[in-house]
């Protein structure tokens, strides 16, 4: 793996990326940063979604809680992600019933569904202005993989109690898009989508507002061990009796052992200009079939937010507008024109197994990332999670623990050519 650093490698330090996010989201002052010696209960490595939303939970709990992040919060996939609150876990139900068992399906199944109502009464709770809305749809860009994401939908009625998909087929679909490049799927009404960094922003207001001790710009160097490890920066550190680390996929070599499991990838989106006809019937997200995602959905001020596109390197692409564009087009050829006002690319992570990776690095230093793609919902109960496994209560955290999380195949030499060879064939195979 190379050892070029994500933290600086494509963004500035101490500053959020240019994106139709940061341009349309009332930014917090600046937290100081780090210097010198400070005590607390709980030291949080990260300020984005997890580590935001277990400080919050912590400090409610009566936790003293300092918060170590190493740009801004929320400047990290948090703030820059697709904004998609799905249902369920990255892995579907079959998926896990088989490899897991039934009964362990149901708890995460349970869990997600958690998240997910989690991320309203967060929202709720602290009037986060993050335009939420109702549903996502599910497309199927080959005539195969239809019937499967019906099967879902009924499975999901008659094993889960859950009665809020809808299957689509091919008319049905494009009557909902406004483009016949998808040959059916199903839509999701109990999911959503979010502003996801006017959300972070909410989360880290909230967390100030309960006492966290929050510092930006205070890049972690080093993570002590011991009943009191120590936390430190360039000019700081934090002697807690528990750590949380929440750092993602910018973890880097700061912690072996989540680096190993947690693999680091860019995806990228625009934001057109205004459109005069927005092509969606509702104002749903979409998330389609291929494995290197096409997801998209209607901002508040009738822009189309469009994601998509692998790369294989650290570096994001000269120009994210000629990476993108093309896949917008091939969706909506009347857009393949259109001014796209904002451009921007986000690391995010993911597993070999494409489930979370919650680790207990020590008896006092537990760590979950990981996401692979559905963090808005998941990473919020995490923190939660985490929260509860440093109050003493560490049963749900330990339902995620307990699955099996592999290393990605030959260390830290290899994992990346291999990573970058299976990317390569999942896109081609994407086209085909």
């Amino acid at each position: 793996m190379p050892r070029l650093d994500l933290l600086t490698a494509n963004d500035r330090p101490g500053a959020y990326p240019e994106s139709w996010y940061a341009a349309t989201t009332p930014l917090l002052p600046p937290f100081p940063a780090l210097a010198g010696a400070v005590e607390a209960d709980v030291c949080v490595v990260g300020g984005g979604y997890t580590g935001l939303s277990a400080a919050l939970h912590l400090a409610e709990c009566g936790f003293d809680v300092a918060l170590v992040e190493a740009s801004r919060v929320g400047s990290g996939a948090s703030g820059r992600n697709g904004g998609q609150v799905h249902s369920g876990q990255r892995q579907d139900q079959d998926w896990l019933e088989g490899r897991l068992g039934p009964a362990a399906a149901r708890t995460l199944w349970d869990l997600a569904e958690e998240a997910k109502a989690l991320v309203r009464g967060l929202v709720a709770r602290h009037g986060i202005d993050c335009d939420l809305r109702d549903g996502i749809v599910a497309a199927a860009h080959r005539a195969a993989y239809v019937p499967a994401y019906h099967a879902e939908a009924a499975k999901l009625a008659q094993v889960y109690g859950y009665d809020r998909v809808e299957p689509l087929d091919a008319a049905g679909i494009r009557d909902l898009l406004g483009t016949a490049a998808y040959h059916g799927g199903s839509l999701d009404r109990g999911a959503a989508h979010l502003h996801p960094l006017a959300y972070a922003i909410g989360l880290a207001r909230a967390a100030d507002a309960a006492g966290v001790r929050i510092f930006e710009t205070s890049r972690v160097t080093a993570i002590g061990a011991g009943a009191r490890p120590e936390v430190r920066t360039a000019d700081g550190a934090v002697r807690a009796r528990f750590v949380v680390l929440a750092a993602n996929g910018y973890v880097g070599h700061l912690v072996p052992a989540v680096s190993a499991r947690v693999m680091p990838i860019n995806n990228f989106i625009v934001a057109t200009a205004p459109l005069e006809r927005m092509p969606l019937a509702e104002p749903v997200a979409v998330a389609d079939s291929r494995f290197v995602v096409t997801y998209y959905r209607p901002s508040a001020d009738g822009r189309l937010l469009f994601g998509g596109g692998e790369s294989y390197g650290w570096r994001f692409p000269a120009d994210i507008r000629a990476l993108v564009r093309p896949r917008l087009a091939a969706i909506y050829p009347d857009l393949a024109d259109v001014a796209l006002d904002y451009a921007w690319g986000g690391t995010l992570a993911i597993t070999v197994n494409r489930m979370p990776a919650f680790q207990r690095l020590a008896p006092n230093v537990l760590s979950a990332s990981g996401y692979s793609g559905h963090g808005v919902a998941m990473a919020t109960l995490a923190g939660k999670l985490l929260a509860e496994a440093v109050a003493g209560t560490a049963e749900r955290f330990d339902v995620f623990a307990r699955i099996p999380q592999p290393a990605f195949p030959g260390g830290a030499a290899m994992r990346w050519p291999l990573l970058v060879l299976a990317m390569t064939w999942y896109a081609l195979r994407d086209r085909l």
